[in-house]
């Protein structure tokens, strides 16, 4: 037996069903053995990148591990912008790269590239295997450290003769890891319900960390009587109608949620899931925190006090201190108001052919179960700030790292997670010009995603970013345009083209509907200035 088989059988062992990759030479044998092996499903990307971000995507949505592999030298490095974004979200990842035979190391092999310490800053644990005797036991190490404590990526880089080594002897498989939820102390419970139980008024301040919790936040907001600030992270979490809803707080954010957070009320900010950064926090708004009582709950207790000060520190996964918290409280006697749950109508769209209304739009005609897979781009603001949330987890929005592209990649791995959700990426121009062929990919594995692109022929953030910073933009920040739409036709994908908000009628969507993916170009110059909220006031007073 190969060395590398008992590999795919400890990943079979844990039920993982996909590996996301490109088949090289310094990995052939890893892909050789798959044809043994009907149960994991290779998914053969047309970027490496493009699949570290599907292998990080269904990791999040299927809630078990990811599994991604590239070759050696170039191969693996184009992985490392996904295992950072995998670790900046807490995703269990496992990274494999082929590696050029142990004896050839430092003779300028073809593609050589000691990766190991490059993978080191942004993953869990990053080690190379030079012995076919421990190549299993590494991979296993590996996992369990990717599936403990806070999740994360993990990287494991695998010569290829250590790959073809025949072993003597066969070995015995480990058990397969499972995540345990980190559980919250009694007393940090009942502290935190205590000073609830006393606090007059307060925000509950949610961000990515909430998920799977999301009804134990809403439940949580309806004992209080206190409102829901998310992040951009945390949008699609908590339905935009629900009455103690105040919107997002943050990058692209609204006026309510900024009006509470920069206002003398709300004396406790209950912090759920969020690290606290840049996005979240309007640039690190200080009246966040000012004069309030600050309790946060996260997994990850190395978030805590790295800019604010906090007054109680929980280490939890936050469902099981919710659950623990609810009913603490609800011995106190707290209940839920039910005559204050009422979902509120949303508004519809305008007439005007803008970002806004187009967006707005598109959501009225798909489905609200629709998840939107959102790229790094201008049109990622009037996501943020106008698109509403119908229906729970219907938002993935990448602000937090921000890897142009991903929002395409995204789209892929959450349908196969959940093959029946529907998925929507909405991508731009320049997305989409770098990982748009991933569209391919779809087509290839029959995924009836939409791709929407929203284009305006220039790099849309860059041109506000300098227009508002320094009151002008370099002409090569736009291009000649290109009819996208026309590109996605050429590889046998249907298409469409909108150049007015007349175009997108619910049967022009219905033409796009089948078997597949399916390309919705937006051609469209929107001069407004995107919703950016505090980020706008920044940008524009830069230099005063």
């Amino acid at each position: 037996m190969k060395a590398v088989r008992p590999v795919l059988d400890y990943l079979k062992s844990g039920g993982v069903e996909y590996v996301f990759g490109i088949p090289a030479g310094s990995v052939n044998a890893f892909f050789d053995e798959l044809y043994e092996m009907p149960e994991i499903k290779p998914v053969v990307t047309k970027h490496e990148g493009a699949a570290s971000y599907m292998a990080a995507a269904y990791a999040k949505y299927s809630k078990s591990l990811g599994v991604c592999i590239a070759c050696s030298g170039p191969g693996a490095t184009n992985l490392v912008t996904g295992a950072a974004n995998a670790m900046r979200e807490h995703l269990p990842v496992l990274f494999l790269t082929g590696a050029v035979p142990v004896k050839t190391e430092g003779l300028n092999a073809s593609q050589e590239l000691d990766v190991s310490p490059v993978f080191a800053p942004v993953t869990k644990y990053s080690v190379s295997v030079k012995s076919s005797d421990s190549l299993l036991e590494e991979v296993a190490k590996a996992v369990e450290i990717a599936l403990e404590g806070v999740p994360g990526p993990v990287h494991v880089a695998m010569p290829i003769n250590v790959q073809l080594d025949v072993l003597s002897v066969v070995p015995e498989l480990p058990p397969f890891p499972v995540h345990s939820p980190a559980e919250p102390s009694e007393a940090l419970v009942a502290r935190a319900a205590e000073h609830l139980f006393r606090s007059k008024s307060g925000y509950i301040f949610a961000g990515q960390g909430i998920r799977g919790a999301e009804r134990l936040v809403l439940k949580l907001a309806e004992l209080l009587g206190w409102p829901v600030l998310t992040t951009p992270q945390a949008k699609g979490m908590i339905p935009s109608g629900h009455p103690y809803s105040a919107g997002v707080f943050g990058f692209a954010g609204h006026e309510k949620a900024s009006e509470l957070v920069n206002g003398t009320g709300g004396e406790t900010l209950l912090v759920l899931g969020s690290s606290l950064g840049e996005t979240a926090t309007n640039n690190w708004n200080d009246n966040l925190t000012k004069d309030r009582y600050v309790i946060q709950v996260d997994i990850d207790e190395t978030v805590f006090g790295r800019k604010y000060e906090v007054d109680l520190e929980v280490k939890s996964d936050v469902s099981a201190f919710l659950s623990a918290l609810i009913e603490k409280l609800e011995s106190y006697g707290f209940e839920k108001d039910e005559a204050a749950v009422q979902i509120r109508a949303d508004s519809g769209s305008g007439e005007d052919y803008n970002t806004k209304n187009v967006l707005l739009k598109l959501q009225d005609y798909l489905p609200s179960s629709t998840r939107y897979t959102v790229d790094i781009g201008e049109f990622m603001s009037y996501v943020i700030h106008h698109m509403k949330v119908k229906e729970n987890n219907t938002f993935d929005i990448n602000v937090h790292f921000g890897a142009m592209g991903s929002g395409i990649s995204t789209a892929i791995g959450s349908m196969l997670a959940e093959p029946g959700r529907p998925v929507a990426a909405i991508t731009g121009d320049g997305c989409f010009f770098m990982h748009g062929m991933e569209l391919l990919t779809a087509k290839e594995y029959n995924l009836p995603i939409l791709f929407v692109v929203m284009n305006n022929a220039r790099l849309g953030m860059v041109y506000h970013g300098h227009t508002l910073q320094y009151k002008r933009s370099h002409a090569r920040f736009e291009q000649e345009p290109v009819r996208i739409a026309a590109m996605a036709e050429a590889m046998g994908i249907r298409s469409a083209r909108v150049e007015s908000l007349d175009d997108l009628t619910m049967s022009m969507l219905g033409s796009l509907t089948g078997d597949g993916p399916a390309l919705l170009e937006i051609a469209l110059v929107d001069n407004n200035v995107p919703p950016m909220g505090d980020r706008v006031k920044f940008l524009s007073s830069f230099g005063k």
